[in-house]
């Protein structure tokens, strides 16, 4: 679980960060945020829900439908389709909102192994010897602020769509070893209620963005069978895994006594 903490000059001057060279971190989640500016290339992707929570509702990446399993995440951590969210291009730094101010601030997640000492091979410094950001940690910092501000106009969208009654649920369900089980939580663009919309309300949900989100939603419902896709590849690329590791470990293994011979003729 990622343990994130503020980024400031008294704790972070002396230290730099790695590069994150895969997407381990993010193996065990089956839903990632979006926001709606990366919907074109999210949306032939993977499939877009809407997820149901206190208040409205977020639109999300599917990136499996069990639970825990990241389908897009290879054994060795590779990203295994043709979009990254942005959600998790960021990593190991995440913009965090305070409940206390509402503001978010940068922060890094310490128990990644990334955050090392300073003039670590590879890695970049936090801050310069004047204390000011780096320029790498200013890159960072202005792409989660991009992020974070088409996050707000993406919530006011999807809140526009919910108060025009065109989400319903999303009745999905999955094979697991128990039988046929629902999806709970997920939800979709109703494409008759939004074709029925009135006149004035249609033109407000596409001042609003909101009808680029809900086509955008609809087209990427077509990328459900990604999942079958993903699970087979993921499955062979077990097997390799494995077999792999099998040559490695017998690599290592000291043979019998009387596993050993020598041809004489040849020394």
């Amino acid at each position: 679980m990622p343990s994130y903490a503020p980024v400031s000059r008294d704790r972070h001057a002396g230290k730099g960060y790695l590069r994150s060279v895969g997407y381990g971190v993010a193996a065990t989640e089956a839903v990632v945020p979006l926001v709606a500016a990366e919907l074109p290339k999210a949306a032939i992707a993977m499939p877009i829900a809407f997820l149901g929570q206190e208040g409205g509702f977020r639109l999300v990446a599917l990136l499996s439908l069990q639970p825990g399993r990241n389908l897009y995440v290879g054994p060795d951590g590779r990203w295994l389709g043709a979009y990254v969210p942005a959600a998790l291009r960021g990593y190991p730094f995440a913009l965090v909102r305070q409940e206390a101010t509402g503001q978010s601030i940068l922060c890094v997640d310490e128990g990644s192994g990334l955050v090392v000492d300073a003039g670590t091979p590879g890695a970049d410094p936090f801050f310069t010897e004047g204390d000011g950001p780096a320029a790498a940690l200013r890159k960072v910092l202005d792409f989660l602020g991009q992020v974070e501000a088409n996050r707000t106009a993406s919530e006011r969208a999807v809140a526009a769509l919910a108060a025009a009654e065109v989400i319903i649920p999303w009745q999905l369900s999955v094979e697991t070893p128990a039988g046929q089980k629902n999806v709970a939580g997920l939800h979709r663009i109703d494409e008759a209620r939004l074709n029925a919309l009135k006149d004035e309300t249609f033109l407000g949900l596409r001042d609003s963005g909101a009808l680029a989100i809900a086509y955008a939603q609809l087209l990427s419902m077509g990328q459900l069978s990604v999942f079958q896709n993903l699970a087979q590849l993921q499955a062979r690329l077990a097997q390799v895994q494995a077999r792999q590791q099998s040559a490695f470990e017998q690599s290592f293994a000291v043979p019998r006594e009387d596993d050993i011979t020598f041809d004489l003729s040849r020394l």
